[in-house]
């Protein structure tokens, strides 16, 4: 989807078309420590960006409409557009609010491509881009170009793949961060034919059997073809928090902490899973983040034992600096049965 949140904002208040829109935390540019979700392509323009602080893209853009996060809005703009796809009758494989996978086996894909995107503008007016592959990789790919395309359709597979990719930098791979890129970087593996044709046991050796020939695939446009329609379940659940005041006091960190761990079960276990593993986050004013886990005697959905969890993983901390965030992860099972 183009601009998902943003978008969506838009589509509920059509004054706005044409002009730039920040969406993130509660909307005021003004308070500190407050992240960009996302900007409409009128406020990228001004170099505003996901993740940056709202009060940077407020110096950046101090014409911008600056509005509220609003996930419920979201969720429901998100079924809208899932339902259009479905309706043409293929495997759907969602991924998160804006982007999914759409399994079709056709001798010209590019009709059902300008399809989806007429029928999803035409229902929701919400848009997007398509982008088409003989591989989900390729495909997941494609969407990059396709932004950029005058239909806002873009196709790679086998026959132009290292033509288009063969001389970008590794970074630009569906799944290759700056850590790892910096790692191969330093193995003087630099582009995606660099990658494509470094040795299977080198990349083995200096990033592990299964990670480094997997990033040697992923180099040759990958190989996942498989469409899973099941509703997607998370393996774990988290929330972060960052505080408008740095936080000193041993025991407010730990109450915030046992708060976070008792709100995630609550919402974890209404959905009818176990919590086995708790983990905390802890980043101090100088930004030096550590994260800590530990294991639950039993998969429970007692918030007090994740509570005593939560507590005792924090307690493992040298907390020496002032904290300015603070995070709890939870690692779920789901029972069997359900």
């Amino acid at each position: 989807m183009d601009s998902f949140l943003a978008a969506v904002e838009v589509r509920r208040r059509p004054e706005l078309r044409g002009r730039p829109v920040v969406v993130g935390g509660d909307g005021d540019p003004t308070r500190p420590r407050q992240v960009v979700a996302t900007a409409s392509y009128e406020a990228r323009a001004y170099g505003v960006r996901s993740g940056m602080p709202m009060q940077r893209a407020l110096r950046k853009c101090p014409d911008a409409v600056f509005l509220p996060s609003d996930h419920p809005a979201y969720d429901a703009a998100s079924a809208e557009v899932m339902n259009v796809l479905r309706g043409f009758g293929y495997p759907v494989e969602v991924w998160g609010w804006d982007e999914a996978f759409l399994g079709a086996r056709l001798e010209v894909p590019d009709e059902l491509a300008r399809a989806v995107r007429s029928a999803v503008h035409d229902r929701t007016g919400l848009t997007c881009a398509v982008g088409i592959g003989d591989t989900k990789e390729r495909a997941k790919m494609a969407t990059s170009f396709a932004k950029a395309a005058a239909e806002h359709v873009y196709r790679l597979d086998s026959t132009n793949w290292m033509s288009t990719m063969g001389n970008r930098d590794v970074i630009e791979l569906w799944g290759i961060g700056k850590r790892t890129a910096a790692r191969l970087a330093a193995h003087g593996v630099h582009t995606v034919t660099d990658l494509a044709l470094a040795d299977s046991e080198d990349l083995a050796g200096w990033f592990g059997p299964t990670i480094g020939p997997h990033l040697r695939r992923l180099a040759r446009g990958g190989g996942s073809r498989m469409i899973t329609t099941e509703p997607w379940l998370a393996r774990s659940k988290s929330r972060q928090v960052t505080y408008p005041s740095d936080l000193t006091d041993t025991a407010a960190i730990a109450d915030q902490v046992a708060a976070m761990a008792r709100e995630l079960t609550a919402e974890v276990t209404a959905d009818g899973r176990l919590v086995t593993h708790v983990g905390v986050t802890v980043r101090t004013k100088t930004f030096f983040t550590q994260i800590k886990i530990g294991k639950l005697p039993e998969p429970t959905t007692d918030p007090d034992i994740v509570e005593a969890g939560a507590r005792r993983v924090l307690a493992r901390f040298e907390i020496t600096r002032p904290v300015r965030l603070l995070g709890v992860r939870l690692d779920l099972l789901t029972p069997a049965g359900r």
